[in-house]
């Protein structure tokens, strides 16, 4: 999007002054994957990309991954694969020298935290990113990624504000757990004011109902973070926020956004406050013009089966089917569609 509709605008300086604010200052995924083959700003697949979405938090405060997602581009650079993690996956998180972390087992979406402490009641976001690719890294058989992003979804609203919100099909009924349907936040039952309660809001709740709608970003939003009351749970959620990605990047590439100077202006404004990029020693901008045979309509959603680890009754969290050994190999070799065609069900993304 940037590459198209920058140069329009005002040339240059305007792609510069946005590159520098998405960009890392530092790394997310240390030296770039060794299959990525680099001349210059030439990108070539096949690639694999790790999103991690977070909650607005201050440096005092732990970062926490609640949503982990990659993506897969294939040798051919025409089309992504793409594939949750779930938050709740127990799994080993390896040791990490730059916090004398000596590694333990427990839930992926922690990796980060892990990874952020620096040692003085502050913590650093992409340090805690090194961490969780590590740890995804270790889990999948992937064995580095070519490129990360931090997408912090306090800012992210902004960006969909900006793009006038964003269309999307809601495949089932969906009660908010946080909202009222005026976008306001549910009151806490007086019985759980002090805190201690899995559900501690009480009346009206916003709706979604299985259907196309132009949501508004505060909709969009809270809709792709609902789990609870959901037959999938997380599952459910998973397949919601990868339908919100290719949403979002067919309405960011259409004509309403690309050719229209002050709302794409409004667009890179919000990306600067929300995103964080490291390209592996290549710019925002050259993986925008790389993936630019990429149409948004080839964008395929991969669910990957799993269900609740227990332990003598207690709940330790999530664990995949064994099968996907299978579907992770796939990856590594590039033939994620010779893999779909086999096994169908893994391509469910769209409905579940």
């Amino acid at each position: 999007m940037v590459s198209s509709g920058g140069v329009l605008v005002t040339g240059q300086a305007l792609i510069a002054r946005y590159t520098s604010e998405v960009d890392a200052g530092g790394s997310l995924i240390g030296d770039p994957a060794s299959g990525a083959t680099r001349d210059d700003a030439d990108i070539r697949g096949p690639l694999n990309i790790l999103l991690a979405g977070i909650d607005p938090r201050d440096a005092s405060q732990a970062p926490r991954s609640d949503s982990i997602i990659v993506a897969h581009v294939p040798a051919s650079m025409d089309q992504v694969f793409l594939f949750s993690i779930p938050r709740d996956l127990y799994v080993q998180i390896p040791p990490f020298a730059p916090t004398g972390f000596d590694g333990t087992t427990a839930k992926i979406n922690s990796a980060m935290s892990y990874g952020s402490d620096l040692g003085n009641g502050t913590h650093d976001v992409e340090q805690g990113f090194q961490l969780l690719a590590q740890t995804v890294s270790a889990f999948t058989g992937i064995r580095t990624f070519d490129a990360g992003a931090i997408i912090n979804f306090g800012g992210f609203k902004k960006i969909v504000e900006a793009m006038g919100g964003v269309t999307m099909t809601i495949d089932q009924t969906v009660r908010s757990e946080h909202l009222q349907p005026d976008g306001r936040p549910r009151p806490k039952s007086a019985a759980c004011a002090g805190g201690g309660c899995d559900h501690p809001y009480t009346g009206p709740q916003k709706v979604y109902k299985k259907g196309t709608y132009h949501l508004q970003a505060w909709e969009a939003l809270d809709y792709v973070r609902q789990r609870y009351g959901l037959p999938g749970g997380d599952y459910d959620r998973q397949r919601h926020q990868q339908q919100f990605i290719k949403a979002m990047a067919e309405q960011a590439m259409s004509r309403d956004v690309v050719t229209d100077p002050a709302r794409l202006l409004a667009v890179l404004d919000a990306a600067g406050d929300s995103l964080t990029f490291d390209g592996g020693g290549s710019s925002i901008i050259d993986w925008g013009l790389a993936l630019s045979d990429v149409n948004t309509s080839d964008m395929t959603l991969i669910k990957l089966p799993g269900g609740g680890l227990f332990q003598n009754g207690a709940y330790l969290g999530e664990q995949l089917d064994p099968s996907t050994a299978q579907f992770f190999q796939a990856v590594a070799e590039d033939r994620i569609g010779a893999f779909l065609l086999d096994h169908p069900a893994y391509a469910a993304g769209e409905s579940g």
